[in-house]
Protein backbone atom coordinates (compact mmCIF):
# COMPACT_ATOMS: atom_id res chain seq x y z
CA UNK A 1 0.00 0.00 0.00
CA UNK A 2 1.11 3.53 -1.20
CA UNK A 3 2.17 5.91 2.13
CA UNK A 4 -0.17 8.73 1.72
CA UNK A 5 0.20 12.23 4.17
CA UNK A 6 -2.90 14.59 5.19
CA UNK A 7 -2.38 17.73 5.87
CA UNK A 8 -4.55 19.15 8.73
CA UNK A 9 -4.27 23.17 9.17
CA UNK A 10 -5.49 24.51 12.18
CA UNK A 11 -4.93 22.71 15.63
CA UNK A 12 -8.84 24.30 17.25
CA UNK A 13 -11.58 21.83 17.59
CA UNK A 14 -11.65 20.32 14.14
CA UNK A 15 -8.12 19.73 13.50
CA UNK A 16 -7.34 17.91 16.67
CA UNK A 17 -10.46 15.84 16.30
CA UNK A 18 -9.16 15.24 12.81
CA UNK A 19 -5.85 13.99 13.23
CA UNK A 20 -5.96 12.02 16.40
CA UNK A 21 -9.04 9.88 14.42
CA UNK A 22 -7.26 9.51 11.67
CA UNK A 23 -4.12 8.46 13.24
CA UNK A 24 -6.09 5.79 15.46
CA UNK A 25 -7.78 4.59 12.35
CA UNK A 26 -4.93 4.86 9.71
CA UNK A 27 -2.03 2.25 9.75
CA UNK A 28 1.51 3.63 10.38
CA UNK A 29 2.71 3.74 7.50
CA UNK A 30 0.46 7.15 6.45
CA UNK A 31 1.56 10.31 7.60
CA UNK A 32 -0.30 12.68 9.53
CA UNK A 33 0.46 16.49 10.30
CA UNK A 34 -1.47 18.92 12.24
CA UNK A 35 0.03 22.47 11.19
CA UNK A 36 -0.69 25.54 13.57
CA UNK A 37 1.10 28.50 14.51
CA UNK A 38 -0.12 28.70 18.09
CA UNK A 39 1.96 26.82 20.98
CA UNK A 40 -1.25 25.74 22.77
CA UNK A 41 -4.57 24.65 22.20
CA UNK A 42 -7.19 26.47 24.70
CA UNK A 43 -10.37 24.91 25.31
CA UNK A 44 -12.82 27.82 23.79
CA UNK A 45 -15.86 26.83 25.98
CA UNK A 46 -13.89 27.70 29.06
CA UNK A 47 -12.82 31.37 28.56
CA UNK A 48 -16.07 31.98 29.91
CA UNK A 49 -15.08 30.67 33.63
CA UNK A 50 -11.62 31.87 32.87
CA UNK A 51 -13.37 35.33 32.58
CA UNK A 52 -14.84 35.43 36.09
CA UNK A 53 -11.81 33.85 38.01
CA UNK A 54 -12.53 30.18 38.07
CA UNK A 55 -10.23 29.21 35.50
CA UNK A 56 -6.44 29.51 35.06
CA UNK A 57 -5.03 29.80 31.49
CA UNK A 58 -3.40 26.37 32.32
CA UNK A 59 -6.50 24.77 33.37
CA UNK A 60 -7.80 25.20 30.25
CA UNK A 61 -5.15 24.71 28.01
CA UNK A 62 -2.60 22.08 26.45
CA UNK A 63 0.62 21.98 24.56
CA UNK A 64 -0.44 20.47 21.10
CA UNK A 65 3.69 18.75 20.94
CA UNK A 66 1.90 16.77 23.33
CA UNK A 67 0.10 14.65 20.04
CA UNK A 68 3.20 13.79 19.14
CA UNK A 69 2.77 11.03 21.65
CA UNK A 70 -0.16 9.98 19.11
CA UNK A 71 2.22 9.40 16.65
CA UNK A 72 1.07 12.82 14.88
CA UNK A 73 3.49 14.76 13.15
CA UNK A 74 2.88 18.56 14.60
CA UNK A 75 4.19 21.72 13.17
CA UNK A 76 4.17 25.01 14.47
CA UNK A 77 4.25 27.95 12.20
CA UNK A 78 2.34 30.26 9.89
CA UNK A 79 0.30 29.41 7.02
CA UNK A 80 0.80 31.65 4.66
CA UNK A 81 -0.89 30.45 1.35
CA UNK A 82 -2.66 27.15 0.48
CA UNK A 83 -1.96 25.67 -2.83
CA UNK A 84 -5.60 23.86 -3.50
CA UNK A 85 -5.10 22.40 -6.71
CA UNK A 86 -1.58 20.24 -5.94
CA UNK A 87 -2.67 19.94 -2.10
CA UNK A 88 0.12 22.10 -0.87
CA UNK A 89 0.64 24.82 1.88
CA UNK A 90 3.42 26.57 2.20
CA UNK A 91 4.25 26.90 6.30
CA UNK A 92 7.09 29.93 7.32
CA UNK A 93 8.91 29.47 3.98
CA UNK A 94 8.53 26.05 4.07
CA UNK A 95 6.40 24.14 1.77
CA UNK A 96 4.75 20.94 2.67
CA UNK A 97 2.45 18.76 0.45
CA UNK A 98 -0.06 16.05 1.38
CA UNK A 99 -2.04 13.73 -0.64
CA UNK A 100 -5.18 15.32 0.97
CA UNK A 101 -5.82 18.64 3.02
CA UNK A 102 -8.19 19.07 5.33
CA UNK A 103 -8.73 22.98 6.28
CA UNK A 104 -10.22 23.79 9.68
CA UNK A 105 -8.63 27.39 10.62
CA UNK A 106 -11.47 28.62 11.72
CA UNK A 107 -12.11 32.11 12.10
CA UNK A 108 -10.40 35.45 12.39
CA UNK A 109 -11.59 37.97 15.10
CA UNK A 110 -11.22 41.17 13.60
CA UNK A 111 -11.78 44.18 16.66
CA UNK A 112 -10.20 46.56 13.98
CA UNK A 113 -12.87 46.48 12.12
CA UNK A 114 -14.91 48.72 14.38
CA UNK A 115 -13.10 52.54 14.75
CA UNK A 116 -12.29 52.37 18.68
CA UNK A 117 -12.95 48.85 19.87
CA UNK A 118 -9.98 48.15 20.15
CA UNK A 119 -8.76 49.07 23.55
CA UNK A 120 -11.85 50.19 24.83
CA UNK A 121 -12.87 47.13 25.73
CA UNK A 122 -12.12 43.27 26.63
CA UNK A 123 -12.24 40.59 23.84
CA UNK A 124 -12.89 37.29 25.95
CA UNK A 125 -12.78 35.27 22.51
CA UNK A 126 -8.95 35.50 23.14
CA UNK A 127 -7.48 34.13 26.37
CA UNK A 128 -5.65 37.19 27.29
CA UNK A 129 -8.76 39.15 26.73
CA UNK A 130 -10.68 36.89 29.21
CA UNK A 131 -8.03 37.35 31.47
CA UNK A 132 -7.89 41.47 31.19
CA UNK A 133 -11.73 41.06 31.84
CA UNK A 134 -11.41 39.23 35.03
CA UNK A 135 -8.73 41.36 36.31
CA UNK A 136 -10.79 44.77 35.00
CA UNK A 137 -14.06 43.19 36.71
CA UNK A 138 -12.03 42.38 39.70
CA UNK A 139 -12.03 46.05 40.48
CA UNK A 140 -15.11 47.37 39.34
CA UNK A 141 -17.26 48.10 42.53
CA UNK A 142 -20.49 50.38 40.16
CA UNK A 143 -20.88 51.59 37.48
CA UNK A 144 -22.24 50.28 34.07
CA UNK A 145 -21.16 47.08 32.19
CA UNK A 146 -21.60 46.81 28.74
CA UNK A 147 -21.65 43.22 27.07
CA UNK A 148 -21.46 43.64 23.29
CA UNK A 149 -21.77 41.63 19.66
CA UNK A 150 -20.20 43.88 17.66
CA UNK A 151 -21.24 41.77 14.31
CA UNK A 152 -24.29 39.50 13.93
CA UNK A 153 -22.71 36.72 12.67
CA UNK A 154 -20.36 35.39 15.05
CA UNK A 155 -19.03 31.92 16.47
CA UNK A 156 -20.38 30.21 19.50
CA UNK A 157 -24.22 32.02 18.83
CA UNK A 158 -24.63 31.43 23.24
CA UNK A 159 -21.66 33.05 24.30
CA UNK A 160 -22.20 36.63 24.96
CA UNK A 161 -25.52 35.88 26.73
CA UNK A 162 -23.81 33.17 28.79
CA UNK A 163 -20.62 36.10 29.67
CA UNK A 164 -23.67 38.66 30.41
CA UNK A 165 -25.69 36.32 32.65
CA UNK A 166 -22.14 34.90 34.47
CA UNK A 167 -20.84 38.71 34.60
CA UNK A 168 -23.96 39.14 36.56
CA UNK A 169 -23.75 36.39 39.01
CA UNK A 170 -20.41 37.75 39.66
CA UNK A 171 -20.64 40.90 40.72
CA UNK A 172 -23.63 40.00 42.46
CA UNK A 173 -21.36 38.21 44.59
CA UNK A 174 -18.97 40.76 45.13
CA UNK A 175 -20.20 44.24 45.49
CA UNK A 176 -23.67 45.67 46.89
CA UNK A 177 -26.88 44.41 45.13
CA UNK A 178 -27.78 46.87 42.64
CA UNK A 179 -24.36 48.43 42.28
CA UNK A 180 -23.73 47.28 38.76
CA UNK A 181 -26.06 47.39 35.72
CA UNK A 182 -25.57 44.99 32.78
CA UNK A 183 -26.69 45.76 29.10
CA UNK A 184 -26.04 43.48 26.79
CA UNK A 185 -26.51 45.24 23.20
CA UNK A 186 -26.84 42.56 20.26
CA UNK A 187 -26.40 43.37 16.32
CA UNK A 188 -28.02 40.38 15.71
CA UNK A 189 -32.45 40.93 16.13
CA UNK A 190 -32.65 37.96 18.58
CA UNK A 191 -30.30 35.34 20.46
CA UNK A 192 -29.18 32.27 18.68
CA UNK A 193 -31.56 33.18 15.96
CA UNK A 194 -31.09 30.00 13.94
CA UNK A 195 -32.41 27.92 16.87
CA UNK A 196 -35.81 29.29 16.61
CA UNK A 197 -38.15 31.41 17.77
CA UNK A 198 -38.95 29.48 21.29
CA UNK A 199 -34.91 29.39 22.08
CA UNK A 200 -34.62 33.08 21.54
CA UNK A 201 -37.36 33.80 23.81
CA UNK A 202 -36.25 31.42 26.52
CA UNK A 203 -32.88 33.62 26.84
CA UNK A 204 -34.38 36.66 26.44
CA UNK A 205 -36.47 35.57 29.91
CA UNK A 206 -33.31 34.21 31.09
CA UNK A 207 -31.58 37.60 31.01
CA UNK A 208 -34.77 39.63 31.80
CA UNK A 209 -34.69 37.38 35.02
CA UNK A 210 -31.40 38.51 36.09
CA UNK A 211 -32.26 41.99 35.43
CA UNK A 212 -29.95 42.32 32.55
CA UNK A 213 -30.64 44.68 29.72
CA UNK A 214 -31.32 43.37 26.54
CA UNK A 215 -30.50 45.46 23.42
CA UNK A 216 -31.26 43.34 20.06
CA UNK A 217 -30.53 45.44 16.79
CA UNK A 218 -27.74 47.60 18.21
CA UNK A 219 -25.16 47.14 15.45
CA UNK A 220 -22.19 49.26 17.26
CA UNK A 221 -20.50 51.84 14.34
CA UNK A 222 -17.52 53.06 16.52
CA UNK A 223 -16.85 52.98 20.25
CA UNK A 224 -15.12 56.20 22.45
CA UNK A 225 -12.50 54.85 24.35
CA UNK A 226 -12.11 57.95 26.44
CA UNK A 227 -15.58 58.93 26.99
CA UNK A 228 -16.66 55.46 27.65
CA UNK A 229 -19.34 55.81 24.96
CA UNK A 230 -21.13 53.10 22.07
CA UNK A 231 -22.42 54.46 19.25
CA UNK A 232 -25.16 52.53 17.20
CA UNK A 233 -26.06 52.29 13.44
CA UNK A 234 -29.45 53.34 14.73
CA UNK A 235 -28.51 56.48 16.28
CA UNK A 236 -28.43 56.04 19.97
CA UNK A 237 -25.19 55.73 22.23
CA UNK A 238 -24.52 53.83 25.11
CA UNK A 239 -21.62 54.83 28.30
CA UNK A 240 -20.13 52.15 30.13
CA UNK A 241 -17.51 51.97 32.72
CA UNK A 242 -16.56 48.52 31.96
CA UNK A 243 -16.99 46.59 28.39
CA UNK A 244 -16.81 43.33 26.91
CA UNK A 245 -17.57 42.60 23.91
CA UNK A 246 -17.75 40.06 20.94
CA UNK A 247 -15.60 41.53 17.54
CA UNK A 248 -16.54 40.86 14.28
CA UNK A 249 -15.42 37.72 12.43
CA UNK A 250 -13.93 37.62 8.77
CA UNK A 251 -12.62 34.71 6.92
CA UNK A 252 -8.80 34.19 7.53
CA UNK A 253 -6.55 35.62 4.99
CA UNK A 254 -4.67 32.81 3.75
CA UNK A 255 -7.91 31.16 2.99
CA UNK A 256 -9.42 34.16 1.39
CA UNK A 257 -6.53 34.51 -0.92
CA UNK A 258 -6.88 30.77 -2.27
CA UNK A 259 -8.93 29.78 -4.69
CA UNK A 260 -10.84 27.48 -2.18
CA UNK A 261 -12.52 30.67 -0.73
CA UNK A 262 -16.46 31.68 -1.70
CA UNK A 263 -17.66 35.42 -1.91
CA UNK A 264 -17.31 36.17 1.68
CA UNK A 265 -14.26 34.43 1.94
CA UNK A 266 -15.43 31.05 3.56
CA UNK A 267 -14.76 27.69 1.98
CA UNK A 268 -18.10 25.83 0.79
CA UNK A 269 -18.09 22.39 1.79
CA UNK A 270 -20.59 19.82 1.05
CA UNK A 271 -23.35 19.66 4.13
CA UNK A 272 -22.87 16.03 4.31
CA UNK A 273 -19.36 14.96 3.87
CA UNK A 274 -17.44 18.41 3.94
CA UNK A 275 -15.48 17.74 0.62
CA UNK A 276 -14.77 21.09 -1.12
CA UNK A 277 -15.07 21.40 -5.19
CA UNK A 278 -11.46 20.98 -4.91
CA UNK A 279 -10.39 16.95 -5.20
CA UNK A 280 -8.66 15.80 -2.04
CA UNK A 281 -9.39 18.88 0.06
CA UNK A 282 -12.29 18.98 2.71
CA UNK A 283 -13.09 21.89 5.25
CA UNK A 284 -14.53 22.10 8.46
CA UNK A 285 -15.54 23.94 11.58
CA UNK A 286 -16.01 27.64 11.36
CA UNK A 287 -14.09 27.95 8.36
CA UNK A 288 -16.83 26.93 6.68
CA UNK A 289 -20.24 28.39 4.61
CA UNK A 290 -23.21 25.89 4.72
CA UNK A 291 -26.10 27.26 3.90
CA UNK A 292 -29.32 25.95 5.67
CA UNK A 293 -33.10 25.89 4.36
CA UNK A 294 -34.41 29.06 5.87
CA UNK A 295 -31.78 30.91 4.40
CA UNK A 296 -29.15 30.87 7.10
CA UNK A 297 -25.96 29.19 7.23
CA UNK A 298 -24.93 26.38 9.86
CA UNK A 299 -24.51 28.17 13.32
CA UNK A 300 -19.81 28.52 13.71
CA UNK A 301 -19.63 26.48 17.02
CA UNK A 302 -17.01 23.71 17.96
CA UNK A 303 -19.68 20.92 18.58
CA UNK A 304 -20.17 20.94 14.88
CA UNK A 305 -16.47 21.29 14.12
CA UNK A 306 -15.75 18.02 16.24
CA UNK A 307 -18.60 16.17 14.75
CA UNK A 308 -17.83 17.23 11.11
CA UNK A 309 -14.37 16.18 11.95
CA UNK A 310 -15.25 12.80 13.05
CA UNK A 311 -17.04 12.41 9.61
CA UNK A 312 -13.92 13.20 7.43
CA UNK A 313 -11.43 11.20 9.30
CA UNK A 314 -14.00 8.51 8.83
CA UNK A 315 -14.16 8.95 5.34
CA UNK A 316 -10.65 9.74 4.59
CA UNK A 317 -9.83 6.27 6.12
CA UNK A 318 -12.02 4.44 4.34
CA UNK A 319 -10.76 6.09 0.89
CA UNK A 320 -7.05 5.09 1.69
CA UNK A 321 -7.48 1.92 3.35
CA UNK A 322 -11.03 0.88 2.79
CA UNK A 323 -12.15 0.40 5.80
CA UNK A 324 -15.48 1.51 7.47
CA UNK A 325 -18.27 2.44 5.61
CA UNK A 326 -18.85 6.14 4.58
CA UNK A 327 -20.65 8.45 6.91
CA UNK A 328 -22.54 11.55 6.82
CA UNK A 329 -22.70 14.95 9.14
CA UNK A 330 -26.09 14.68 9.81
CA UNK A 331 -26.73 18.08 10.95
CA UNK A 332 -27.09 17.32 14.62
CA UNK A 333 -25.78 19.58 17.54
CA UNK A 334 -25.80 20.41 21.11
CA UNK A 335 -24.69 22.92 23.53
CA UNK A 336 -24.47 24.39 27.19
CA UNK A 337 -26.17 27.77 28.54
CA UNK A 338 -24.27 29.03 31.47
CA UNK A 339 -26.81 30.80 33.73
CA UNK A 340 -24.79 31.73 36.71
CA UNK A 341 -25.07 31.06 40.32
CA UNK A 342 -23.44 27.12 39.10
CA UNK A 343 -26.71 26.64 36.49
CA UNK A 344 -26.80 25.82 32.83
CA UNK A 345 -29.46 25.23 30.28
CA UNK A 346 -28.82 22.66 27.54
CA UNK A 347 -29.95 22.73 23.83
CA UNK A 348 -29.76 19.72 21.66
CA UNK A 349 -31.31 19.28 17.90
CA UNK A 350 -31.36 18.43 14.25
CA UNK A 351 -30.22 21.71 12.44
CA UNK A 352 -30.27 20.07 9.28
CA UNK A 353 -34.52 19.69 10.02
CA UNK A 354 -36.52 21.46 7.33
CA UNK A 355 -37.81 23.70 6.98
CA UNK A 356 -36.72 24.94 10.13
CA UNK A 357 -33.63 23.69 12.84
CA UNK A 358 -35.64 21.34 15.65
CA UNK A 359 -33.96 22.68 18.71
CA UNK A 360 -35.00 21.32 22.01
CA UNK A 361 -34.26 23.57 25.29
CA UNK A 362 -33.90 22.11 28.50
CA UNK A 363 -34.10 24.49 31.14
CA UNK A 364 -31.13 25.23 33.67
CA UNK A 365 -30.01 22.99 36.55
CA UNK A 366 -27.14 22.67 38.79
CA UNK A 367 -26.88 19.09 37.25
CA UNK A 368 -25.99 20.32 33.73
CA UNK A 369 -23.46 23.06 34.81
CA UNK A 370 -21.77 20.15 36.73
CA UNK A 371 -22.21 18.27 33.39
CA UNK A 372 -20.52 21.00 31.59
CA UNK A 373 -18.01 20.95 33.69
CA UNK A 374 -17.24 16.98 33.62
CA UNK A 375 -17.60 17.58 29.78
CA UNK A 376 -14.45 20.15 30.09
CA UNK A 377 -12.19 17.56 31.90
CA UNK A 378 -13.22 14.58 30.24
CA UNK A 379 -12.15 16.48 26.69
CA UNK A 380 -8.63 18.14 27.52
CA UNK A 381 -8.03 14.20 28.62
CA UNK A 382 -9.82 12.25 25.89
CA UNK A 383 -7.66 14.39 23.23
CA UNK A 384 -4.51 15.43 24.68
Amino acid sequence: MTSQTILVLGGGVGGVVTAVELRKRLSAGHRVVLIDREERHVSQPSLLWLMIGRRSARQISRPLDRLRRRGIDVVRGDIESIDAANRSVMVSGRELRGDAVVVSLGADLAPEMINGLVGAGHNFYTLTGAQSLFQAASRLREGRVAVLTAAPAYKCPAAPYEAAMLLDDFFRRRVALGAVRIDLYAAEPAPMGVAGQHVSAAVVGMLEAKGIGYHAGHQVTSVSAEDRRLYFRNGTTADFDLLAYVPPHRAPRVVFDSPLASDQGWIAADRNTLATTTPGIWAIGDVTTIPLKLCKPLPKAGVFAHHQAAVVARNLTHAIEGKGAPVSFDGHGECFIETGNMRAGFGSGNFYAEPFPDIALHQPSVTRHLAKVLFEKQWLHRWF
